[in-house]
């Protein structure tokens, strides 16, 4: 049973730092693409920011300059450096894998979502 459990948010005053963690447990062959979705309330789901199993990344316009994404392939884990956060910026956000499984199929998991809130 593969599991995504994020961890790292809260709340935080404009300008201030966050980091976001997501650790992959389960047994799998490879993980390919991860990244980071946000969901606003009363907004669809979006991209944040993702990266490729070679480290590639790429942002949302409305992030770049402000957040990082990166992963350590050997601890299964991916991160979310939020940096210069705004208001607009709070949202779930949720870890997403896309994993080759030890059947050498490919599936899609979630985590359950971590809540960040920026508010003074």
């Amino acid at each position: 049973q593969v599991q995504l459990v994020e961890s790292g948010g809260g709340l935080v005053q404009p300008g201030g730092s966050l980091r976001l963690s997501c650790a992959v447990s389960g047994v799998i062959f490879k993980i390919n693409d991860m990244g980071w979705y946000r969901q606003a309330p009363g907004k669809q789901r979006e991209l944040a920011a993702g990266i490729t199993s070679g480290g590639r990344t790429n942002y949302a316009d409305a992030v770049k300059g402000r957040f990082t994404i990166s992963r350590d392939n050997t601890e299964k884990m991916v991160y979310l450096q939020m940096n210069s956060l705004k208001p607009e910026d709070t949202a779930v956000y949720y870890c997403n894998a896309n994993v080759t499984n030890t059947l050498f199929n490919f599936k899609e998991y979630w985590g359950q979502g971590t809540q960040v809130t920026v508010s003074s």
